[in-house]
Protein backbone atom coordinates (compact mmCIF):
# COMPACT_ATOMS: atom_id res chain seq x y z
CA UNK A 1 0.00 0.00 0.00
CA UNK A 2 2.76 2.29 0.28
CA UNK A 3 4.14 1.32 -3.64
CA UNK A 4 4.43 4.87 -4.25
CA UNK A 5 6.94 6.17 -1.43
CA UNK A 6 9.48 3.46 -2.66
CA UNK A 7 12.43 4.99 -3.48
CA UNK A 8 13.69 3.08 -7.08
CA UNK A 9 15.99 0.80 -5.86
CA UNK A 10 13.08 -0.24 -2.83
CA UNK A 11 10.21 -0.74 -5.82
CA UNK A 12 12.74 -2.89 -8.08
CA UNK A 13 13.12 -5.23 -5.32
CA UNK A 14 9.83 -5.38 -4.30
CA UNK A 15 8.82 -6.46 -7.82
CA UNK A 16 11.16 -9.21 -7.98
CA UNK A 17 10.73 -10.76 -4.94
CA UNK A 18 6.62 -10.51 -5.85
CA UNK A 19 7.90 -12.73 -8.74
CA UNK A 20 9.45 -15.36 -6.97
CA UNK A 21 6.01 -17.25 -6.64
CA UNK A 22 5.64 -17.65 -10.33
CA UNK A 23 7.58 -20.76 -10.76
CA UNK A 24 5.61 -22.03 -7.92
CA UNK A 25 2.35 -21.25 -9.79
CA UNK A 26 3.38 -23.28 -12.39
CA UNK A 27 4.56 -26.18 -10.24
CA UNK A 28 1.44 -26.82 -8.71
CA UNK A 29 -0.37 -26.86 -12.11
CA UNK A 30 2.52 -29.38 -13.63
CA UNK A 31 -0.04 -32.23 -13.64
CA UNK A 32 -2.80 -30.51 -15.15
CA UNK A 33 -0.48 -28.67 -18.02
CA UNK A 34 1.54 -32.72 -18.56
CA UNK A 35 -2.39 -33.63 -19.15
CA UNK A 36 -3.02 -30.79 -21.66
CA UNK A 37 0.50 -31.85 -23.30
CA UNK A 38 -0.21 -34.99 -23.39
CA UNK A 39 -3.19 -34.65 -25.89
CA UNK A 40 -1.96 -31.76 -27.72
CA UNK A 41 1.34 -34.09 -28.99
CA UNK A 42 -1.18 -37.32 -30.04
CA UNK A 43 -3.35 -34.70 -32.09
CA UNK A 44 -0.32 -32.67 -33.26
CA UNK A 45 1.19 -36.15 -34.48
CA UNK A 46 -1.86 -36.58 -36.91
CA UNK A 47 -1.68 -32.59 -38.50
CA UNK A 48 -3.62 -31.10 -35.47
CA UNK A 49 -2.28 -27.56 -34.82
CA UNK A 50 -2.21 -25.64 -31.59
CA UNK A 51 -4.49 -22.09 -31.43
CA UNK A 52 -4.50 -19.14 -28.25
CA UNK A 53 -7.02 -17.52 -27.73
CA UNK A 54 -6.43 -14.03 -25.72
CA UNK A 55 -7.18 -10.47 -25.12
CA UNK A 56 -4.69 -7.92 -24.04
CA UNK A 57 -1.60 -9.16 -22.42
CA UNK A 58 -3.62 -12.60 -22.55
CA UNK A 59 -3.73 -12.56 -26.72
CA UNK A 60 -0.07 -10.48 -26.95
CA UNK A 61 1.59 -13.41 -24.89
CA UNK A 62 -0.07 -15.90 -27.15
CA UNK A 63 0.56 -14.50 -30.21
CA UNK A 64 4.28 -14.40 -29.14
CA UNK A 65 4.73 -17.91 -28.27
CA UNK A 66 3.19 -18.57 -31.59
CA UNK A 67 5.41 -16.24 -33.45
CA UNK A 68 8.31 -17.69 -31.96
CA UNK A 69 7.65 -21.78 -32.41
CA UNK A 70 8.88 -20.96 -36.11
CA UNK A 71 12.36 -20.30 -35.79
CA UNK A 72 13.21 -22.06 -32.78
CA UNK A 73 11.56 -25.82 -33.89
CA UNK A 74 11.50 -25.10 -37.45
CA UNK A 75 7.68 -25.52 -37.51
CA UNK A 76 5.37 -24.56 -40.09
CA UNK A 77 4.16 -20.65 -39.12
CA UNK A 78 0.07 -22.52 -39.77
CA UNK A 79 0.75 -25.13 -36.98
CA UNK A 80 0.90 -22.92 -33.75
CA UNK A 81 -1.14 -19.78 -34.56
CA UNK A 82 -2.20 -16.21 -31.44
CA UNK A 83 -5.50 -15.22 -31.81
CA UNK A 84 -5.97 -11.80 -30.35
CA UNK A 85 -9.08 -9.94 -29.42
CA UNK A 86 -8.74 -6.61 -32.03
CA UNK A 87 -6.85 -8.85 -34.63
CA UNK A 88 -3.02 -7.69 -35.35
CA UNK A 89 -3.67 -3.92 -34.46
CA UNK A 90 -4.06 -4.79 -30.41
CA UNK A 91 -0.14 -5.99 -30.08
CA UNK A 92 0.38 -2.16 -30.89
CA UNK A 93 -2.31 -0.57 -29.14
CA UNK A 94 -4.92 -2.22 -26.81
CA UNK A 95 -8.26 -2.92 -27.69
CA UNK A 96 -9.66 -3.22 -24.14
CA UNK A 97 -13.66 -3.17 -25.77
CA UNK A 98 -13.13 -6.09 -27.83
CA UNK A 99 -12.72 -8.55 -24.92
CA UNK A 100 -16.11 -7.88 -24.36
CA UNK A 101 -17.99 -10.10 -26.89
CA UNK A 102 -18.21 -13.69 -26.69
CA UNK A 103 -18.43 -14.24 -30.35
CA UNK A 104 -15.55 -11.76 -31.28
CA UNK A 105 -13.27 -14.80 -32.03
CA UNK A 106 -15.95 -16.23 -33.93
CA UNK A 107 -14.93 -15.68 -37.38
CA UNK A 108 -10.99 -15.84 -36.40
CA UNK A 109 -11.69 -19.58 -35.27
CA UNK A 110 -14.24 -20.47 -38.57
CA UNK A 111 -11.52 -19.16 -41.25
CA UNK A 112 -8.84 -21.77 -39.65
CA UNK A 113 -11.38 -24.30 -40.29
CA UNK A 114 -11.37 -25.77 -36.66
CA UNK A 115 -11.55 -29.82 -36.75
CA UNK A 116 -11.32 -32.76 -34.14
CA UNK A 117 -6.99 -32.50 -34.34
CA UNK A 118 -6.63 -29.21 -33.10
CA UNK A 119 -6.22 -27.86 -30.18
CA UNK A 120 -7.64 -24.57 -28.55
CA UNK A 121 -6.16 -22.72 -25.43
CA UNK A 122 -8.20 -19.79 -24.07
CA UNK A 123 -5.68 -17.48 -22.07
CA UNK A 124 -7.70 -15.21 -19.48
CA UNK A 125 -5.51 -14.28 -16.02
CA UNK A 126 -9.06 -13.42 -14.56
CA UNK A 127 -10.76 -15.98 -15.77
CA UNK A 128 -14.08 -14.36 -16.93
CA UNK A 129 -12.87 -12.71 -20.53
CA UNK A 130 -16.22 -13.37 -22.36
CA UNK A 131 -13.86 -12.94 -25.46
CA UNK A 132 -12.11 -16.33 -24.34
CA UNK A 133 -14.64 -18.04 -22.97
CA UNK A 134 -16.74 -17.61 -25.86
CA UNK A 135 -13.74 -18.96 -28.22
CA UNK A 136 -13.80 -22.17 -25.91
CA UNK A 137 -17.92 -23.00 -26.98
CA UNK A 138 -17.15 -22.40 -30.36
CA UNK A 139 -14.18 -24.30 -30.44
CA UNK A 140 -15.47 -27.18 -28.81
CA UNK A 141 -18.54 -27.13 -31.43
CA UNK A 142 -16.21 -27.76 -34.50
CA UNK A 143 -15.05 -30.72 -32.35
CA UNK A 144 -11.91 -28.92 -31.12
CA UNK A 145 -10.06 -30.04 -27.77
CA UNK A 146 -10.30 -27.21 -25.83
CA UNK A 147 -7.97 -25.64 -22.59
CA UNK A 148 -8.47 -22.28 -20.29
CA UNK A 149 -5.29 -20.92 -18.57
CA UNK A 150 -6.03 -18.96 -15.62
CA UNK A 151 -4.13 -17.04 -12.87
CA UNK A 152 -7.19 -17.35 -10.31
CA UNK A 153 -9.33 -20.12 -9.34
CA UNK A 154 -12.15 -20.82 -11.85
CA UNK A 155 -15.30 -22.35 -10.31
CA UNK A 156 -17.10 -24.04 -12.39
CA UNK A 157 -14.94 -25.27 -15.11
CA UNK A 158 -16.33 -23.13 -18.09
CA UNK A 159 -18.80 -24.73 -21.07
CA UNK A 160 -16.93 -26.22 -23.44
CA UNK A 161 -13.56 -26.23 -21.50
CA UNK A 162 -11.80 -30.07 -21.18
CA UNK A 163 -8.54 -29.06 -19.38
CA UNK A 164 -8.88 -26.06 -16.84
CA UNK A 165 -5.25 -25.01 -15.97
CA UNK A 166 -5.27 -22.73 -12.83
CA UNK A 167 -1.57 -21.15 -12.03
CA UNK A 168 -2.17 -19.50 -9.07
CA UNK A 169 0.05 -16.07 -8.37
CA UNK A 170 -2.58 -14.45 -5.97
CA UNK A 171 -2.96 -10.55 -5.99
CA UNK A 172 -0.52 -8.27 -8.21
CA UNK A 173 1.70 -5.67 -6.14
CA UNK A 174 0.18 -3.25 -8.87
CA UNK A 175 -2.87 -4.38 -8.22
CA UNK A 176 -5.32 -5.60 -10.82
CA UNK A 177 -2.21 -5.30 -13.40
CA UNK A 178 -1.85 -8.39 -14.88
CA UNK A 179 0.78 -8.30 -17.37
CA UNK A 180 2.97 -8.09 -14.18
CA UNK A 181 2.60 -11.42 -12.08
CA UNK A 182 0.47 -13.00 -14.04
CA UNK A 183 1.77 -12.53 -17.12
CA UNK A 184 5.03 -13.51 -16.44
CA UNK A 185 3.27 -17.22 -14.96
CA UNK A 186 1.40 -16.80 -18.53
CA UNK A 187 4.81 -16.61 -20.70
CA UNK A 188 6.33 -19.63 -18.31
CA UNK A 189 3.53 -21.90 -19.03
CA UNK A 190 3.26 -21.21 -23.12
CA UNK A 191 6.76 -21.47 -23.57
CA UNK A 192 6.05 -24.46 -21.23
CA UNK A 193 3.83 -25.96 -23.55
CA UNK A 194 5.01 -25.44 -26.84
CA UNK A 195 8.77 -26.38 -26.00
CA UNK A 196 7.73 -29.98 -24.23
CA UNK A 197 5.23 -30.60 -26.84
CA UNK A 198 8.19 -30.02 -29.29
CA UNK A 199 10.54 -31.94 -27.40
CA UNK A 200 8.25 -34.90 -27.35
CA UNK A 201 7.58 -34.50 -31.47
CA UNK A 202 11.50 -35.02 -31.68
CA UNK A 203 12.34 -31.36 -32.65
CA UNK A 204 15.27 -32.11 -29.81
CA UNK A 205 17.80 -34.45 -29.27
CA UNK A 206 19.38 -33.73 -25.90
CA UNK A 207 18.81 -30.10 -25.19
CA UNK A 208 20.17 -28.87 -28.92
CA UNK A 209 17.67 -27.46 -31.47
CA UNK A 210 18.48 -30.29 -33.94
CA UNK A 211 15.12 -29.79 -36.21
CA UNK A 212 16.88 -26.51 -37.51
CA UNK A 213 17.12 -25.74 -41.23
CA UNK A 214 20.06 -23.47 -42.04
CA UNK A 215 18.74 -20.44 -43.89
CA UNK A 216 20.77 -17.26 -42.29
CA UNK A 217 24.52 -16.75 -41.21
CA UNK A 218 23.30 -17.37 -37.59
CA UNK A 219 21.66 -20.13 -37.77
CA UNK A 220 24.40 -22.15 -40.21
CA UNK A 221 27.10 -21.41 -37.65
CA UNK A 222 24.32 -22.77 -34.44
CA UNK A 223 24.12 -26.01 -37.35
CA UNK A 224 27.68 -26.50 -37.61
CA UNK A 225 28.37 -26.65 -34.35
CA UNK A 226 25.62 -28.83 -33.42
CA UNK A 227 26.75 -31.27 -36.13
CA UNK A 228 30.22 -31.17 -34.51
CA UNK A 229 29.12 -31.71 -30.99
CA UNK A 230 27.49 -35.30 -32.08
CA UNK A 231 30.02 -35.92 -34.42
CA UNK A 232 33.34 -36.55 -32.86
CA UNK A 233 36.27 -36.06 -34.91
CA UNK A 234 34.04 -33.98 -37.49
CA UNK A 235 35.75 -30.56 -38.50
CA UNK A 236 34.23 -27.43 -38.94
CA UNK A 237 34.92 -27.39 -42.68
CA UNK A 238 33.76 -30.93 -43.06
CA UNK A 239 30.92 -29.81 -41.02
CA UNK A 240 29.79 -27.54 -43.61
CA UNK A 241 29.99 -29.67 -46.15
CA UNK A 242 28.00 -32.23 -45.44
CA UNK A 243 25.20 -29.37 -43.88
CA UNK A 244 25.46 -28.21 -47.95
CA UNK A 245 24.54 -31.47 -49.02
CA UNK A 246 21.40 -31.52 -47.29
CA UNK A 247 20.40 -28.37 -48.18
CA UNK A 248 20.88 -27.16 -44.75
CA UNK A 249 18.50 -29.85 -43.03
CA UNK A 250 20.74 -30.69 -39.76
CA UNK A 251 18.91 -33.84 -38.28
CA UNK A 252 19.45 -35.43 -41.68
CA UNK A 253 23.55 -33.98 -41.95
CA UNK A 254 23.54 -36.20 -38.18
CA UNK A 255 22.09 -39.19 -39.35
CA UNK A 256 24.44 -38.89 -42.54
CA UNK A 257 27.30 -38.77 -41.05
CA UNK A 258 26.16 -40.77 -37.63
CA UNK A 259 25.72 -43.32 -39.78
CA UNK A 260 27.76 -42.87 -42.78
CA UNK A 261 24.40 -43.17 -45.53
CA UNK A 262 23.68 -41.11 -47.83
CA UNK A 263 20.86 -38.35 -48.19
CA UNK A 264 17.76 -40.04 -49.39
CA UNK A 265 18.28 -43.03 -47.32
CA UNK A 266 18.81 -40.73 -43.84
CA UNK A 267 15.66 -38.80 -44.84
CA UNK A 268 13.69 -42.58 -45.30
CA UNK A 269 15.03 -43.45 -41.79
CA UNK A 270 14.07 -40.07 -39.96
CA UNK A 271 10.00 -40.66 -41.93
CA UNK A 272 10.19 -44.00 -40.11
CA UNK A 273 11.05 -42.94 -36.60
CA UNK A 274 8.98 -39.69 -37.19
CA UNK A 275 11.80 -37.74 -36.81
CA UNK A 276 13.15 -38.88 -33.74
CA UNK A 277 17.06 -39.20 -33.39
CA UNK A 278 17.11 -40.88 -30.42
CA UNK A 279 15.25 -43.77 -31.82
CA UNK A 280 17.29 -43.64 -34.75
CA UNK A 281 20.86 -43.20 -33.20
CA UNK A 282 21.00 -45.53 -30.25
Amino acid sequence: MELDALDTRACVELIIEDHRGVADALKTAAADLAALIDGLVVRMRDGGRLIYVGAGTSGRLGVLDAAECPPTFHTDPAQVVGVIAGGDAALRRSSEFKEDDPAGARQSLEELGLCGRDTVIGIASGGTTPYVLGSLTIAKAAGAATALLSCVPVNPTPPGCDHLIVLGTGPELLTGSTRMKAGSATKLALNTITTTAFVRLGKVYGNLMVDLRATNAKLTDRAIRILIQLCSGLTREAAATVLETTGGDLKTAIVMERLGMGRETAQELLKEHDGLLRAILE
